[in-house]
């Protein structure tokens, strides 16, 4: 079975890829906002190719997987993300979340994956928690009406706005000298429009308005964290560096001048240090 699957207990079909041995160490892979499971391309690749079994979904909503009305928040993103590691029945695994992926694998990890004994470790890269959106208690975040204005973009005109964060700050490709890849525009917009207008609507509460703070306190496995110090979508020193200090067992590892996008515009220098980590 590749790819195939599965139907969660509210009755949403979410699509999933499984490559390589299974008896082998299983990576799972967690897409960010408003992608799909084939974000992880030059990831999967790579880590089959080095031996290990590696699964990605998509989101409830995006890709493949069902349009459905509701659920559009991180506790169901984190139950079907449980749902296809059940059905696989992965353990000793290693959970990796870009962005939103990133909301979606602390959550995860906190309330079934460590819980049910199946994490061995986890990386969040580029990852949006604690909080992204500002708030009393969060000074330094990002204020809501920039999310009100991801809102009105997309739903004024949602192919043009996933064309503009893709060819501008998304990969950094608005940034002086930047080598640019047209290829890279076209799958990023590719993969948002397979998706449901409605999920990607509700989705920017979830990976904006989620304080996932006591996520982050919960979780004690070995974590990787990952950002670029050129993040024109999360600010890297309300995120990485605040993960770092509120999880027990991290390491803290951010790359200058690198995009959000920079497993993909980047994938030859962070895909050997993922796997050091992971084998570490």
């Amino acid at each position: 079975m590749t790819n195939a699957f599965v139907n969660t207990k509210d009755g949403v079909g979410i699509f999933f890829k499984d490559w390589g041995p299974k008896d082998a160490q299983p990576i799972m892979f967690h897409h960010g906002w408003p992608l799909s499971s084939d974000d992880w391309d030059a990831q999967m690749l790579f880590f089959v190719s080095k031996g290990y079994r590696v699964v990605a979904h998509d989101r409830r909503g995006h890709g493949r997987s069902s349009q459905v009305s509701d659920g559009h928040d991180m506790d169901h993103y984190a139950a079907d993300a449980a749902a296809v590691a059940e059905h696989l029945d992965l353990r000793n695994a290693v959970h990796i979340g870009h962005s939103t992926g990133g909301g979606e694998v602390a959550r995860y990890v906190a309330k079934y994956g460590q819980p049910q004994g199946r994490v061995a470790k986890a990386i969040l890269v580029s990852a949006v928690p604690p909080l992204m959106v500002k708030t009393a208690a969060n000074p330094d975040g990002t204020p809501i009406e920039v999310f009100d204005g991801f809102r009105a973009a997309l739903a004024a005109n949602r192919a043009q706005f996933f064309l503009d964060v893709a060819s501008g700050p998304f990969y950094g490709f608005n940034r002086e000298g930047a080598k640019v890849s047209q290829g890279v525009i076209d799958n990023w917009w590719r993969q948002g429009m397979m998706g449901s207008a409605k999920a990607h609507y509700d989705g920017i509460k979830a990976f904006s308005e989620t304080d996932q703070t006591e996520d982050l306190k919960a979780i004690t496995v070995p974590m990787l964290v990952t950002q670029g110090d050129d993040d024109q979508i999360v600010p890297y020193k309300d995120a990485v560096e605040l993960q770092a200090k509120l999880l027990k067992n991290s390491t803290l590892k951010i790359y200058k001048g690198f995009p959000h996008g920079m497993l993909t515009t980047h994938a030859d220098i962070i895909n050997p240090d993922l796997l050091a980590f992971v084998k570490g």
